[in-house]
């Protein structure tokens, strides 16, 4: 009993950085569904992140209750506090499973659909919105074309891409300490060289896995403030009902 105590104590000030970690992993979420929505077809990416933000939500209130149920124990606050455990788990386990899918099914939406913008690309009048998602896409990362800078030479004759015989790239190519740059491919180091595809791809990766691992970490916690609460509800009995 006294252990049980002392764990429901530590991962109660446990799970108030536990729910800050969850937070993060969640707005991360949000902000790159923002970001870059509309590489993606499916249109629930941004769902793991609010699962796991309304759980940091939930958490901070779960620490209250464990760290208080450790000092006094309240048949009512442990109640509680195994309601919103078990809510907690159901959420950490949707947003577990979801970003591992999501992980898996947008590498390809993301090569598809950054295929197709390059393709559509219009030089001439890049105030198109795919023009413009591209450009977006290359400036915030850094990068040009989508496996690489070559992707921009798949270009017929009449295309955009061949400014007086030269091959040319769009200008959002160009690295920013270069002002000057023509967006022509004489000065490669002038570009940015590397493509947009492994960036994007290694990003969702970062983001979904840190999504994964903070809440099965935080699920295995629930589970064990469970158990600890448990055992502390086997040594208080009913007092209340004693005369049934």
């Amino acid at each position: 009993q006294v252990f049980a105590r002392f764990l429901l104590l530590l991962l109660g000030f446990i799970f108030w950085g536990a729910a800050a970690a969850l937070a993060f992993g969640g707005v991360l979420v949000i902000v790159m569904y923002k970001n870059y929505g509309y590489l993606f077809l499916e249109s629930f990416l941004s769902l793991p992140g609010w699962l796991a933000v309304t759980a940091a939500l939930i958490l901070v209130p779960t620490g209250v209750l464990s760290v208080s149920i450790s000092a006094k124990s309240s048949r009512y606050q442990q109640g509680a506090l195994m309601y919103l455990l078990l809510v907690l788990l159901c959420l950490d386990v949707s947003s577990a499973v979801l970003a591992q899918f999501y992980t898996v099914r947008l590498a390809y939406e993301m090569k598809s659909t950054m295929g197709y913008l390059v393709d559509q690309y219009n030089g001439t009048h890049p105030q198109g919105a795919n023009s413009r998602a591209v450009d977006v896409v290359q400036r915030k990362l850094q990068c040009c074309g989508v496996q690489n800078y070559t992707d921009w030479l798949k270009a017929t004759a009449t295309s955009w891409h061949l400014d007086g015989g030269k091959a040319r790239v769009p200008e959002s190519c160009c690295k920013e300490k270069f002002p000057h740059c023509r967006s022509d491919l004489v000065r490669l180091e002038q570009l940015f060289q590397e493509g947009c595809l492994k960036k994007l791809e290694d990003w969702l990766n970062f983001v979904m896995l840190y999504v994964f691992w903070c809440c099965a970490v935080v699920g295995i916690l629930e589970l064990l403030a469970g158990v600890s609460n448990c055992i502390l509800m086997k040594y208080q009995p009913f007092h209340d009902l004693r005369f049934l």
